[in-house]
């Protein structure tokens, strides 16, 4: 049913917590296949990739390249893009699968998760609030979030490309009326996600015109 691609560039230190969050799809039959799209990894990616069972292809450097080969070597019809430094909580699976079943031909759907940071401080959820605003008020979701989205509709628009911020790009071109936020969350490690998220999260404070001192305020 479902392919996972997971771009990788010298992620030991975090496969092993998102391959765990992908094993109840696994045993459900719903993920079909995990790929690991790697750009050359100088750690131990890749052997822990191979000893979890995941499809191992070589790519470039770019993380839009590695989700783009990842891609072209799957087999399933649908397409779940993960970042290494992603988790999937539990129950994930149950959703998709509700969903990959409720989308048509004739009205294809892609579908993010509710972006989260494994962390409990108050500054945390603030960015967390943020950047729900941004994939809700604004229709962009960040590639944290994860992408659900059909095989068939991700080549029809071209796939990722081989630009800054190749995620927001795809996201784009997708459109807000084909994209659903689902209840699932994906969970990300916070010193991975921290400077990203800060400035995703400032952009949407720019965006909708919030005062310079409140911006200074979360921004802390």
């Amino acid at each position: 049913m479902i392919s996972v691609i997971i771009p990788t560039s010298n992620a030991a230190a975090l496969l092993p917590r998102c391959f765990d969050g992908l094993i109840a799809g696994v045993i459900r039959g719903i993920v079909r296949e995990v790929i690991v799209a790697d750009g050359a990894s100088r750690d131990e990616t890749r052997g822990i990739a191979d000893a979890a069972g995941a499809h191992v292809v070589n790519a470039g450097s770019s993380r839009g390249d590695q989700m783009s080969v990842g891609a072209a070597s799957a087999k399933s019809d649908w397409l779940l893009f993960l970042h290494p430094e992603t988790a999937l909580e539990a129950g994930w699976e149950n959703e998709a699968e509700s969903f990959v079943q409720r989308v048509t031909l004739e009205r294809p759907r892609a579908g993010v998760f509710r972006f989260a940071l494994d962390d409990f401080e108050r500054s945390v959820r603030r960015r967390e609030m943020l950047i729900g605003l941004r994939s809700g008020l604004l229709g962009q979701p960040c590639g944290a979030q994860g992408l659900l989205i059909p095989k068939r509709l991700y080549q029809k628009l071209g796939g990722h490309r081989a630009v800054q911020m190749e995620d927001i790009d795809l996201v784009r071109r997708i459109g807000r009326s084909r994209l659903v936020t689902l209840r699932s969350r994906a969970i990300n490690k916070l010193e991975q996600s921290s400077s990203g998220a800060r400035n995703i999260a400032l952009g949407v404070l720019h965006a909708l015109h919030i005062p310079r001192s409140l911006v200074a305020f979360i921004g802390r």
